[in-house]
């Protein structure tokens, strides 16, 4: 068994000893030498990553003015901040859109533009005390002006992250980028075998207190990112560090095309190599790493997962769904993602980087909720057409055509003899069938792929699925295919007419 502390690791860090390796080397290592021989022979492996993290913001601190104010609110180059704390502190997200440019420039601009040496422009306004006498205040300012710069970011880092495409026939604009009809597309993102998370998969090493490289500086872990759910290996952290010494190689401002702005940014996360099972897990490759890749023209928080996918089949350049091969493509840079790593361990074989335990790991096995609404979501169940009306196979035309007119439905199910759908029947097909002068049996003029509904889903959901499919009516069945109701276009307009 091999021990080591993070004493004994930095003490070689100090007297330039040290072996460190990034975490893409460290696979051919353990393949080598195997997980107790990497131990002894490796201190440190480095990791990183370079992705749009949305959750990210930075805490500014301008100074007081003379006269002083208290702002009640402040924009930077149009684009508002929150002043909601002390009198000249504001927090400025990443995706706070600019209010005369919109999409164009928000938050992750006015951070990148600062850490690039600009200046920018900074109006603030006020109510107005006895204390802060002061309405308005209207300057221009860069960072050094401030006094602080804290870049405090709620989320980043996932463990691992969701492909996305896209089932729907129009193209969509996501966080994930633009994603093509008919899944033209896959976007993920993640750097893989250099993830820092996925490196630490148990939090051993990384957790509260953790020294980290951030924007090109060293910075720390708060804590459990917001949404950590490291039940299903969707582990985030929540860091800081002083954007004063950030660089903008390491921090850039994204547009993504109907969804807003994003802040790119660079992280690196070091691991001390403790013992063989830190060494063994530290050695994880494109291959191990799954996820699922999801649908995002589903309007809606459950998205149906189109098939599970390898880090290594995204990074190949495509994957197959469908039978066919659909074209991938990353949102993040895994050349910069390797820039990082190397970065960092450079940093720690010249010694300007010791590594840290955390003075309390990540919490293990916990799930994100979703909201809690207070407004009912709509359901099938809800709007559906209970008494239906039906018809089996062995039925004619003539007594469909009779059921419609009789009825006013325009669908009418098919059922076997046990009542399970077997089939469809519209007022269409009745009326194809008479002027191709079919009379014979249902069963040779109904449409036998069915699309159907469950009474629990979401209507939002089984809308979309209409849309896709062009169709205007879906039998809604339980577990064991019988008819239990059937909702139509019409159904589902009425409803939000109603909400409008």
């Amino acid at each position: 068994m091999v021990k080591k502390t993070i004493h004994e690791i930095n003490s070689k860090i100090k007297d330039g000893s040290v072996n460190v390796v990034t975490a893409e080397e460290m696979v051919g290592i353990v393949a080598e030498l195997g997980p107790e021989g990497a131990a002894r022979e490796v201190d440190v492996v480095t990791t990183g990553t370079f992705g749009a993290m949305c959750s990210s913001g930075v805490w500014f601190n301008f100074g007081h003015s003379e006269p002083p104010i208290k702002m009640q609110k402040v924009w930077m180059n149009d684009v508002e901040a929150y002043t909601g704390v002390a009198a000249v502190d504001a927090f400025m997200g990443a995706t706070q859109l600019s209010e005369s440019l919109g999409m164009e420039y928000g938050g992750a601009h006015v951070i990148e533009d600062l850490i690039r040496g600009k200046s920018v422009d900074l109006h603030a306004v006020s109510h107005g005390t006895d204390c802060y006498p002061r309405k308005l205040l209207d300057t221009s300012i860069t960072l050094e002006d401030m006094n602080q710069a804290i870049m405090v970011n709620p989320r980043n880092a996932y463990q691992k992250y969701n492909a996305a495409t896209n089932g729907t026939k129009q193209t969509i604009h996501t966080y994930m980028g633009s994603l093509l009809p008919n899944f033209g597309n896959v976007t993920y993102s993640g750097a893989g075998v250099l993830s820092p998370l996925s490196n630490d998969p148990d939090y051993r090493t990384i957790g509260t207190g953790s020294r980290i490289f951030l924007g090109g500086t060293q910075g720390y872990i708060v804590g459990p990112g917001t949404q950590h759910a490291s039940a299903g290996m969707f582990g985030t952290l929540m860091v800081q560090g002083d954007v004063k010494k950030m660089s903008s190689d390491y921090i850039r401002a994204a547009n993504f095309e109907g969804y807003g702005t994003s802040l790119y940014i660079g992280m690196g996360i070091p691991i001390p190599v403790l013992d063989e099972n830190v060494a063994q897990a530290a050695a994880v490759t494109d291959v191990d790493i799954t996820t699922n890749i999801l649908d995002y023209g589903v309007p809606s928080r459950d998205r149906s997962a189109v098939r599970d996918v390898t880090y290594e089949e995204l990074r190949s350049g495509h994957v197959e769904i469908n039978g066919r091969d659909v074209p991938t493509s990353s949102l993040s840079s895994f050349k910069k993602s390797r820039i990082i790593a190397s970065e960092l361990k450079e940093w720690i074989s010249k010694g300007d980087f010791f590594v840290s335990m955390p003075v309390e790991r990540l919490p293990k096995d916990i799930s994100a909720k979703p909201m809690k609404q207070t407004e009912g979501i709509a359901l099938v169940s809800d709007i559906m057409a209970v008494s239906v009306v039906t018809i089996t196979k062995d039925a004619s035309v003539y007594e469909a055509a009779k059921i419609i007119m009789d009825t006013a439905f325009n669908h009418l199910p098919v059922v076997s003899k046990d009542n399970s759908l077997v089939g469809i029947v519209t007022a269409w097909d009745i009326s194809k069938a008479v002027s191709q002068d079919k009379f014979d049996l249902v069963e040779d003029i109904m449409t036998k792929k069915v699309i159907v509904a469950s009474a629990d889903e979401r209507v939002a959901v089984v809308a979309r699925r209409m849309d896709q499919d062009s169709v205007s009516a879906m039998p809604v069945i339980n577990k064991d295919k019988h008819i239990v109701g059937i909702i139509t276009s019409d159904d589902i307009s009425k409803l939000f007419a109603r909400r409008s």
